[in-house]
């Protein structure tokens, strides 16, 4: 098969017509053939970005995450036993949901001049379905359509959900067995456009909300509540800037209405091959496959096997 070489590529994505927010809303087959057509452009054309903006672009990696976070997590890779000091950083919510400082306050800065460069490239993005074509809504992984993809930012994600996010979930909500297919989008609330979300489940095995904003950017309402199924109590959590939201996707979660100012935030998911998620758990999405669902007895993966990265490939299933 013929490899396609773009000559101005950056030019090319640019001058493309891109699908209505119409459109895109109701989720017409040419949004889909438009971004599938034009996925080699676009991959060609965030690479072609960053090589024209290498000087003043940030290389998103680590290094912006919470130094605490950082060091329990490579003292972990480097000996599985130490893993405890990766725990302690969380603080239970309720069972099945943790907060913890994830941004580092210092360098969130830095990752939101990224962004807006992200959103300055005029390289056409897809926002997620059924949210407002804000500023910060795209999508982050490569099984998405229209998804940010430059490499520096792909590495970076890469890096994020394997060496972060899949051990502290196993950690923390047993998801061993239902976590090597990644997922994730960014979304913005604000009082015009996107401001709340109705209460609902996620389709993965766990979630991770991280929240974006600097110090200095407050905003009023946004509150998310969980529901803990257990004691039948609504527990009410605020985002603050960095902090992150991990829980199993099957609590029951709902979004106020903001009322003023902005909350930016990434949403990434881990589920298993075919949108498979742990038995039992049940979701506000109708594409979840629940047969042949792996049975893993969780008490018996080892400290070993939670810091260890999935053999198997890639699928391409997209939640939205």
């Amino acid at each position: 098969m013929k490899t396609i070489e773009y000559t101005n590529a950056l030019a090319e994505a640019r001058a493309l017509e891109v699908p209505s927010r119409e459109l895109s809303l109701r989720r017409d087959p040419s949004v889909s053939q438009f971004w599938n057509e034009n996925r080699k452009l676009l991959e060609a054309a965030w690479a072609e970005w960053e090589i024209e903006n290498k000087d003043a672009l940030l290389v998103p990696d680590e290094t912006l995450l919470d130094p605490r976070l950082r060091k329990a997590i490579k003292e972990a890779w480097e000996n599985p036993e130490k893993e405890s000091a990766v725990a302690n950083l969380w603080e239970e919510v309720i069972p099945g949901v943790y907060v913890a400082q994830f941004f580092d306050l210092e360098r969130l800065a830095d990752f939101r001049n990224y962004l807006e460069a992200v959103a300055n490239s005029r390289v056409p993005k897809r926002a997620p379905y059924g949210i407002q074509l804000n500023r910060y809504g795209m999508m982050l992984d490569p099984r998405s359509e229209g998804h940010l993809a430059a490499p520096n930012f792909q590495a970076f994600y890469s890096d994020m959900m394997d060496r972060f996010m899949r051990p502290i979930a196993r950690l923390l909500l047993g998801t061993y067995g239902y976590d090597n297919q990644t997922f994730g989008f960014s979304i913005q609330y604000n009082p015009d456009k996107d401001k709340d979300l109705h209460a609902h489940t996620d389709a993965s095995s766990a979630t991770l909300n991280i929240n974006i904003n600097l110090p200095d950017e407050t905003f009023k309402g946004s509150e998310v509540d969980f529901y803990d199924k257990a004691s039948g109590k609504t527990v009410q959590t605020k985002f603050e800037p960095g902090k992150s939201i991990i829980h199993r996707g099957n609590v029951p979660h709902a979004t106020h209405p903001i009322t003023s100012g902005q909350r930016s935030n990434l949403v990434v998911w881990l589920y298993g091959d075919r949108m498979q998620i742990p038995r039992g758990s049940t979701s506000s999405y109708g594409n979840i496959s629940s047969d042949s669902i792996k049975d893993v007895a969780l008490e018996s993966v080892t400290a070993r096997q939670r810091w260890s990265l999935p053999d198997g490939p890639k699928d391409n299933v997209a939640p939205f």
